[in-house]
């Protein structure tokens, strides 16, 4: 994770919108390529879902992570492609 560019995008998602890489971007600014990177990783960690191309949503995952429920290092990587 990298904190805090990875807790912006959480809690971008964390108002309930399914949001997409510019519009994340220009709500932390951030550059959108930043944040498309970024996002993959969050994917690849379960702390973020791809519902459809395009568009993100938080998952209970990582509202558990920004609620201090989750530690970081808790976490293990999958190679889950959505």
């Amino acid at each position: 994770m990298q904190t805090p560019t990875d807790e912006q995008v959480l809690k971008v998602l964390d108002t309930g919108l399914m949001l997409g890489p510019t519009a994340i971007a220009k709500n932390i600014d951030k550059h959108r390529v930043t944040v498309s990177n970024r996002l993959r990783e969050l994917c690849n960690y379960g702390l973020v879902e791809r519902p459809e191309e395009g568009y993100y949503g938080i998952t209970d995952l990582g509202e558990q992570y920004l609620e201090g429920e989750l530690d970081a290092s808790e976490l293990d990587e999958s190679t889950d492609e959505s």
